[in-house]
Protein backbone atom coordinates (compact mmCIF):
# COMPACT_ATOMS: atom_id res chain seq x y z
CA UNK A 1 0.00 0.00 0.00
CA UNK A 2 1.42 3.19 -1.01
CA UNK A 3 0.73 5.80 1.77
CA UNK A 4 0.39 9.07 0.42
CA UNK A 5 1.98 11.55 2.66
CA UNK A 6 1.25 15.37 2.95
CA UNK A 7 2.63 18.32 4.25
CA UNK A 8 1.08 20.92 5.40
CA UNK A 9 2.35 24.53 4.31
CA UNK A 10 3.67 27.00 6.88
CA UNK A 11 1.07 28.99 6.11
CA UNK A 12 -1.76 26.41 7.31
CA UNK A 13 0.44 24.69 10.02
CA UNK A 14 0.12 28.65 12.07
CA UNK A 15 -3.82 28.55 11.18
CA UNK A 16 -4.44 25.37 12.98
CA UNK A 17 -2.14 26.19 15.52
CA UNK A 18 -3.92 29.31 15.97
CA UNK A 19 -7.28 27.88 15.74
CA UNK A 20 -6.31 24.94 18.33
CA UNK A 21 -5.09 27.55 21.12
CA UNK A 22 -7.95 29.46 20.51
CA UNK A 23 -10.20 26.47 21.12
CA UNK A 24 -8.41 25.92 24.25
CA UNK A 25 -8.59 29.36 25.22
CA UNK A 26 -12.18 29.69 24.70
CA UNK A 27 -12.32 26.11 26.68
CA UNK A 28 -10.40 27.41 29.76
CA UNK A 29 -12.59 30.80 29.60
CA UNK A 30 -15.16 29.14 30.03
CA UNK A 31 -14.54 27.10 32.88
CA UNK A 32 -13.17 30.22 34.97
CA UNK A 33 -16.16 31.97 34.14
CA UNK A 34 -18.37 29.14 35.46
CA UNK A 35 -16.32 28.40 38.32
CA UNK A 36 -16.57 32.21 38.97
CA UNK A 37 -20.51 32.05 38.44
CA UNK A 38 -20.64 28.82 40.83
CA UNK A 39 -17.89 30.96 44.16
CA UNK A 40 -20.61 34.26 43.00
CA UNK A 41 -24.11 32.62 44.30
CA UNK A 42 -22.02 30.04 46.91
CA UNK A 43 -20.68 33.64 48.31
CA UNK A 44 -24.23 35.22 47.69
CA UNK A 45 -25.85 32.23 49.49
CA UNK A 46 -23.25 32.63 51.97
CA UNK A 47 -23.64 36.39 52.96
CA UNK A 48 -27.31 36.33 53.43
CA UNK A 49 -27.18 34.38 56.34
CA UNK A 50 -27.43 36.43 59.76
CA UNK A 51 -23.66 37.62 61.00
CA UNK A 52 -22.23 36.18 64.15
CA UNK A 53 -22.23 38.72 66.50
CA UNK A 54 -19.03 39.28 68.28
CA UNK A 55 -18.79 38.17 72.02
CA UNK A 56 -18.49 41.41 74.01
CA UNK A 57 -14.76 40.82 75.23
CA UNK A 58 -13.83 41.12 71.83
CA UNK A 59 -15.14 44.58 71.11
CA UNK A 60 -14.15 48.31 72.65
CA UNK A 61 -15.83 51.59 72.55
CA UNK A 62 -14.23 54.57 72.10
CA UNK A 63 -15.46 58.27 72.86
CA UNK A 64 -14.79 61.19 70.49
CA UNK A 65 -15.47 64.61 69.71
CA UNK A 66 -18.20 65.79 67.88
CA UNK A 67 -17.22 68.17 65.02
CA UNK A 68 -19.07 71.14 66.37
CA UNK A 69 -17.49 70.25 69.68
CA UNK A 70 -13.97 70.40 67.60
CA UNK A 71 -14.95 73.86 65.60
CA UNK A 72 -15.82 75.37 69.22
CA UNK A 73 -12.33 74.45 70.79
CA UNK A 74 -10.50 75.93 67.33
CA UNK A 75 -12.41 78.82 67.64
CA UNK A 76 -11.88 79.64 71.00
CA UNK A 77 -8.22 79.02 71.26
CA UNK A 78 -8.21 81.04 67.37
CA UNK A 79 -10.14 83.65 69.66
CA UNK A 80 -7.90 83.43 72.60
CA UNK A 81 -4.72 84.44 70.12
CA UNK A 82 -6.37 87.16 68.49
CA UNK A 83 -6.99 88.73 71.30
CA UNK A 84 -3.68 89.06 72.67
CA UNK A 85 -2.63 90.03 68.56
CA UNK A 86 -1.41 86.46 67.62
CA UNK A 87 -1.15 84.88 64.39
CA UNK A 88 -1.47 81.41 64.77
CA UNK A 89 -2.64 78.10 63.25
CA UNK A 90 -5.18 75.65 65.63
CA UNK A 91 -5.38 72.26 64.48
CA UNK A 92 -7.74 69.68 66.57
CA UNK A 93 -7.18 65.72 65.97
CA UNK A 94 -9.00 63.22 67.30
CA UNK A 95 -8.14 59.89 69.80
CA UNK A 96 -6.41 58.19 66.78
CA UNK A 97 -4.68 61.51 65.78
CA UNK A 98 -6.77 62.17 62.56
CA UNK A 99 -7.17 66.06 61.84
CA UNK A 100 -11.24 67.54 62.59
CA UNK A 101 -10.72 70.77 62.58
CA UNK A 102 -8.00 73.05 61.12
CA UNK A 103 -8.31 77.12 61.49
CA UNK A 104 -5.33 79.24 60.16
CA UNK A 105 -5.82 82.75 61.60
CA UNK A 106 -5.39 85.64 59.04
CA UNK A 107 -1.33 86.47 59.10
CA UNK A 108 -0.14 83.06 59.84
CA UNK A 109 3.01 81.53 58.57
CA UNK A 110 2.81 78.69 56.35
CA UNK A 111 4.90 76.59 58.63
CA UNK A 112 2.31 76.76 61.45
CA UNK A 113 -0.35 74.66 59.92
CA UNK A 114 1.74 71.64 59.84
CA UNK A 115 3.20 72.32 63.69
CA UNK A 116 0.13 73.10 64.95
CA UNK A 117 -1.33 69.54 63.89
CA UNK A 118 1.82 67.36 64.99
CA UNK A 119 1.61 69.36 68.37
CA UNK A 120 -1.82 68.33 68.54
CA UNK A 121 -1.48 64.58 68.19
CA UNK A 122 1.42 64.68 69.96
CA UNK A 123 -0.63 65.85 72.70
CA UNK A 124 -3.87 63.37 72.06
CA UNK A 125 -0.76 60.69 71.64
CA UNK A 126 0.84 60.98 75.14
CA UNK A 127 -2.43 62.45 77.00
CA UNK A 128 -0.30 65.17 78.41
CA UNK A 129 0.83 68.71 76.98
CA UNK A 130 3.58 68.98 74.62
CA UNK A 131 5.46 71.28 77.36
CA UNK A 132 6.00 68.40 79.34
CA UNK A 133 6.44 66.20 76.68
CA UNK A 134 9.25 68.24 75.05
CA UNK A 135 11.06 68.25 79.31
CA UNK A 136 10.91 64.09 78.79
CA UNK A 137 13.10 64.73 75.88
CA UNK A 138 16.22 65.00 78.04
CA UNK A 139 15.33 61.76 79.19
CA UNK A 140 14.27 59.80 75.97
CA UNK A 141 15.61 62.04 73.21
CA UNK A 142 14.62 59.59 70.36
CA UNK A 143 10.75 60.45 71.42
CA UNK A 144 11.86 62.91 68.62
CA UNK A 145 11.97 60.47 65.56
CA UNK A 146 8.15 58.71 66.19
CA UNK A 147 6.47 60.23 62.68
CA UNK A 148 4.02 62.79 63.18
CA UNK A 149 4.98 64.33 66.58
CA UNK A 150 6.27 67.56 67.65
CA UNK A 151 7.86 68.31 71.23
CA UNK A 152 7.55 71.95 70.84
CA UNK A 153 4.82 73.43 73.90
CA UNK A 154 2.07 74.44 72.03
CA UNK A 155 -0.05 71.35 72.04
CA UNK A 156 -2.92 70.27 75.12
CA UNK A 157 -4.95 66.83 75.53
CA UNK A 158 -8.70 66.57 75.62
CA UNK A 159 -9.90 64.06 77.63
CA UNK A 160 -13.51 62.28 78.87
CA UNK A 161 -13.13 60.59 82.18
CA UNK A 162 -8.83 60.67 82.25
CA UNK A 163 -9.01 59.00 78.85
CA UNK A 164 -7.74 61.39 75.65
CA UNK A 165 -10.29 62.18 73.31
CA UNK A 166 -8.78 64.62 71.09
CA UNK A 167 -5.59 66.74 71.57
CA UNK A 168 -5.54 70.63 70.37
CA UNK A 169 -2.42 72.28 69.05
CA UNK A 170 -1.73 76.21 68.03
CA UNK A 171 1.50 77.16 66.10
CA UNK A 172 2.45 80.70 65.06
CA UNK A 173 2.95 82.65 68.55
CA UNK A 174 6.27 83.68 69.22
CA UNK A 175 6.87 81.33 72.19
CA UNK A 176 5.75 78.06 72.79
CA UNK A 177 4.13 79.01 76.14
CA UNK A 178 1.73 82.22 74.41
CA UNK A 179 0.72 78.52 71.64
CA UNK A 180 -0.24 76.46 74.66
CA UNK A 181 -1.77 79.08 76.29
CA UNK A 182 -4.05 79.33 73.49
CA UNK A 183 -4.48 75.77 73.01
CA UNK A 184 -5.53 75.31 76.49
CA UNK A 185 -8.40 78.17 76.02
CA UNK A 186 -9.59 75.56 73.32
CA UNK A 187 -9.57 72.66 76.02
CA UNK A 188 -11.28 75.05 78.48
CA UNK A 189 -14.15 76.28 75.70
CA UNK A 190 -15.25 72.42 76.15
CA UNK A 191 -15.99 72.74 79.63
CA UNK A 192 -18.63 75.31 79.28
Amino acid sequence: MNRVRKTFSRRARVATGGAVLAVVAVAGFGAVSANASANASTSTTTSAAAPAPAPARATTTSTHLTVDAAAKAAQAALDAAEKENQRVTVAVVDRNGNTVVTLRGDGAGPQSYESAERKAYTAVSWNAPTSQLAERLEQTPNLKDIPGTLFLAGGAPVTAGKAPVAGIGVAGAPSGALDEKFAQAGVDALAR
